[in-house]
This record gives structure tokens, sequence and C-alpha cells, in this order.
């Protein structure tokens, strides 16, 4: 596996209803981006879901890969000095992230039994708030249609609003994404059509879908509506598996 298409990936995650809850079950300890990287994979060569180690994280576990069988590829955090001119290493340093494929599935090993603790995500409103130095304020639009809005660093929610979660994640992930540096956004029907409103509505899909909490239908039908005919970039659904990692583990 060369690239993580993760264009590809969050298409699979925002229209597959089941899909992340299922990765993130068996792959709670990574990232979403990996856990959803790990997901297509497993899929892909008909390997049943289960927890991913190394392969000498399992030896440990008193398991042994099976022979033969190939890994998982997921991304790292490489750590690079740069060179001067005469190729040596500087204090200069950089961070790429890179496929390395050094993980494996339960069932591509044998040995002892283990059996892995189920895991059920939780999120705290006000710790993740604190956390992400968000602050939530009295909702002050006389506009009945917006759902809620986000400014700066906080945001507002509609008294009324009919999924008061969802739009809460959405304008969340606003802040993250570093959509309101410059300008307020506030979400009603007159919105104008922006890729900002797709990436918020996929950060607040995401963490609907792991939470188990209701809006999913709405939340697809808001992201097509915005995006068309038009496809998620690559870098742009890195931002959105970002952000929604962020925001996730800031209310653990």
């Amino acid at each position: 596996m060369e690239n993580a298409n993760f264009s590809q990936l969050l298409a699979d995650a925002v229209t597959q209803e089941g899909v992340l809850s299922a990765a993130y079950e068996a792959f709670h300890d990574f990232s979403i981006g990996n856990q959803m990287l790990a997901y297509s994979q497993c899929k892909a060569r008909q390997i049943p879901l289960g927890a991913i180690a190394t392969f000498n994280d399992w030896k440990k576990l008193g398991r042994m890969v099976k022979k033969g069988e190939k890994a998982i590829a997921l991304v790292q955090p490489v750590t690079i000095n740069r060179k001067d001119a005469a190729g040596n290493k500087t204090d200069d340093v950089f961070t790429l992230f890179t496929l390395k494929n050094r993980w494996f599935v339960m069932s591509q090993t044998e040995g002892d039994e283990f059996a892995a603790e189920p895991v059920v995500p939780q999120w705290d409103k006000a710790r993740a708030l604190e956390a992400l130095n968000i602050t939530e304020i009295a909702f002050s639009m006389a506009d009945g249609n917006c759902q809620g809005y986000a400014m700066k660093n906080e945001i507002a929610i509609n008294p009324v609003a009919a999924l008061p979660h969802k739009t809460r994640f959405h304008e969340i992930a606003h802040v993250v994404l570093g959509h309101t540096k410059e300008s307020r956004m506030d979400d009603s029907e007159t919105t104008a059509r922006d890729i900002r409103e797709v990436e918020a509505e996929s950060v607040a899909y995401i963490l609907c879908s792991l939470l188990n909490l209701d809006g999913l239908a709405e939340s697809r039908g808001y992201i097509q509506h915005w995006l068309g005919s038009n496809k998620i970039e690559d870098k742009s659904a890195q931002r959105i598996f970002a952000a929604a990692n962020k925001i996730l583990a800031a209310g653990k």
C-alpha cells in the first residue's frame, strides 16, 4: 500500500452507516484516520476485524504472526533533521507522515488466548470545551433558521436546535479547523456554499457516529447539499479526521 487515500476513506465513513463505529471498536487505540485505514484494508483483504498490534507486541502477548501474513499499513509520524549545504544534520527538524507496514490483526496470529476489552467511547462537553479553549455563549441571533454559529473561540447553539449535539460538534469543528479566525460562521439555510461547511459537518457526522448519537441521516444530507457534485480533496479529508480526533480526545 503506497498511499493512504483519505478522501475515499472519508467518503466511505460518511456514506456507509456503521463503518466508523466498527472501526473504532476494533482499532480504538489509533487515530480515527488510522482506524478507517485499518478497516478498509481488512475489508479489502477479507481479514476479520479485531485487535491490532505489531509483530513484537503480539509476541509479548504470547501470539505469533502466521506464516505468509502481510502486515497492515498505518500512517506514522517520522521526525527528520534538515541538512545544511554540506550535507550535515542541523537542529532544524520537521515531521513527515508516512505509511508503515507494521501491524497485524489478531486473526493473522496464533497462540495464547487473547480477548480485547470492549471500549465504548465517551465524551464530556464541559471537559472538551475547556481543553479546546472554546466558550459556549448564549445564542443571540434573530434568524430562527440558524441552528448555531461560531466566531473566534466562541460557539452558540440555538435553544430550539433540532439536533443540538450535532450542531455543537459542527460549531466546535469550525473553531478547531480554523474557519473562525477571520469571520463568524453562522449556519443556516442561507449560508454561502463553501467547503468549510462540508469539513465541519463531516466532523460532526464522525463524532455522532462514534458516540451513537442521532442525526446521521440529516448530517449526510447536509454534507451532500454543500458538496454537490464536487469531491472532498485528500488534504481536506485529512484535516477532517484530525479535527474529529482532536475533539473526541478533548472530551474523554
